[in-house]
């Protein structure tokens, strides 16, 4: 698609509640930037939970008024998987009204049968690395820390999951990659890097803004964690450098959201800590972040990290893994260490603790580059990403010679 002014129509399909938590959240608001930026959108959930921009159509696949199909009665993947039949049926009647289709892991697979028929280009969101690369380094790594995930958790390994995305994969017109981490992934098990286009995700700048007041010159940090306090997050890293470091001596760590009990139970001493405040699962995440110094994010596996963006947006400084998004560029918006590096993550803390002027300089930075990663911008990348997959689709599409052209009926 070479016209820019041409309106790009987007069948978006989300086989999840949209706009309610994690993805379900990331998934609202590509819809609504969409819609912002200009994009002709039609919106399939699988149910609503909060109401999108006013020119989005919208039509849920399992729920019909306040009435929604039980997913934990009729378990997560028969109910992915009737939506994706939904989608697919619905499809095959919207000939000729919809550029591409945006699709999500595990509620895709007949959608993206039945659009590769109808010559529709399709992208596959990637919230997360190659499922294969996660299962695998999240096992090993509970093995290493001696804690069982149960079954049914989203990074246990699970055959039927794994090869039901990897069909996925291979359908999709372009794999949407949030970070270059998950490009690396898939890059590493073969896909072609044209097949794998790059956008990102943001923070929503009237919810994460910076404080106005000025800031308490205590001589203890606030760093805080957010989000699910699970073994690929790596919690325990970041406790063990905290610890490590002075500033647990008049410092504060905070730490919001939910355990995995069997998680907390091992890192169970360490968050004995008097330093150390379990929050649990929190409604004020903003007020905390603008109250907080510092952001730990030392994860093992990740998709993007967007309490990245929302915690610079707060001005607050993020200490993050190589894993994460390249948002946090090192000595810039923040602090990078190697994913399981507890002491250059130990160094990094201190060096915060011992140099605020540091610290500030961090923030400034942090504050000057947050503009760039609104869900607004974000959404204006997505478009972007969709009118080259069309383009590129087309051009594929388009014979070169005239007696060709003729035999498709292209005139």
């Amino acid at each position: 698609m070479n016209d820019r002014n041409e309106r790009v129509r987007v069948l978006f399909s989300f086989p999840l509640r949209l706009g309610a938590d994690r993805i379900c959240g990331i998934a609202w608001q590509q819809v609504n930037g969409l819609a912002a930026a200009g994009a002709h959108v039609v919106a399939f959930p699988a149910s609503v939970c909060r109401p999108v921009h006013p020119s989005v159509r919208v039509s849920p696949t399992l729920a019909r008024g306040k009435l929604r199909v039980p997913y934990k009665i009729l378990g997560t993947m028969r109910a992915v998987a009737w939506h994706d039949h939904v989608v697919a049926r619905r499809l095959s009647g919207l000939a000729g009204q919809i550029d591409i289709i945006h699709t999500w892991p595990l509620g895709a697979l007949e959608t993206l049968k039945t659009a590769k028929r109808m010559r529709i280009p399709t992208v596959l969101e990637r919230c997360n690395a190659h499922t294969g690369f996660a299962m695998e380094v999240v096992q090993k790594e509970c093995e290493r820390l001696g804690v069982t995930l149960p079954p049914d958790h989203e990074h246990a390994y699970n055959a039927e999951k794994l090869h039901r995305e990897e069909e996925e994969y291979r359908l999709a017109t372009r794999l949407l990659c949030p970070s270059e981490f998950v490009v690396n992934t898939f890059l590493d098990r073969g896909y072609p890097r044209e097949q794998l286009s790059r956008h990102i995700y943001g923070y929503d700048e009237k919810v994460y803004y910076p404080s106005h007041q000025p800031r308490d010159p205590k001589p203890g940090l606030t760093m805080i964690s957010v989000g699910v306090c699970a073994v690929r997050k790596g919690l325990h890293y970041a406790l063990e450098a905290w610890l490590k470091s002075p500033a647990s001596k008049d410092g504060t760590f905070l730490i919001a959201g939910e355990f995995l009990p069997a998680y907390q139970e091992k890192l169970a001493p360490m968050l004995a800590h008097p330093s150390v405040k379990v929050l649990g699962h929190r409604n004020d995440v903003p007020e905390l972040m603008r109250n907080s110094d510092i952001l730990v994010l030392p994860s093992i596996e990740e998709g993007f990290g967007l309490v990245i963006t929302e915690a610079m947006g707060s001005g607050c400084v993020p200490l993050a893994s190589d894993a994460c998004t390249e948002i946090c560029g090192h000595m810039n918006t923040g602090l990078v260490h190697h994913v399981g590096d507890v002491e250059a993550l130990t160094q990094h803390i201190t060096m915060l603790h011992e140099d605020r002027a540091l610290l500030e300089r961090l923030r400034g930075a942090s504050l000057r580059a947050a503009p760039e990663v609104t869900w607004t911008a974000a959404g204006r990348i997505l478009l972007d990403v969709y009118r080259e997959t069309i383009a590129a689709h087309r051009a594929t599409m388009i014979p070169e010679s005239r007696s060709d052209r003729e035999a498709v009926g292209i005139k």
